[in-house]
């Protein structure tokens, strides 16, 4: 599905945004980190202080009323030569145990050095299917 450029652009970039939607038709978007697994993206729901438990953020609630999602990667740079950006539309789905989520949590911790002191084990992760992309770059 992706691209050999594209998959290059998500490997060396760090942080991605990830748009969900509620069950009105809002739009909530924040940044995340990611990894590629197959053909699927993981991201986690780690230990990061948050306001509500884990399962209870508004993208695991959006994504259980609507699991359709986008994520954006992009690179901005003053020589506008340069720009460049990735969107992932696919299906999303938490993960709490077996195969995806093991392959997710070595992936993450892999591409991740923080995760060393802050380990992924236990915690949840969504996985994001990849339905299509999108991208552009300058050059």
């Amino acid at each position: 599905m992706l691209t050999e450029w594209e998959q290059q652009f998500l490997s060396a970039q760090r942080v991605a945004r990830l748009a969900t939607v509620d069950e009105r038709g809002h739009p909530h978007v924040l940044p995340i980190v990611y990894a590629l697994v197959g053909d699927a993206l993981v991201t986690p729901l780690d230990a990061k202080p948050k306001r509500v438990a884990a399962l209870e953020l508004r993208r695991v609630r959006n994504i259980q009323a609507n699991p359709q999602v986008a994520v954006v990667v992009d690179m901005y740079d003053e020589d506008w030569d340069r720009l460049a950006w990735l969107q992932i539309r696919g299906r999303a789905a938490l993960l709490l145990a077996g195969p995806e989520y093991d392959a997710g949590i070595a992936a993450l911790a892999q591409r991740y050095p923080q995760y060393a002191t802050r380990p992924l084990s236990g915690r949840p992760l969504i996985g994001i299917s990849i339905d299509s992309t999108r991208s552009w770059r300058a050059r």
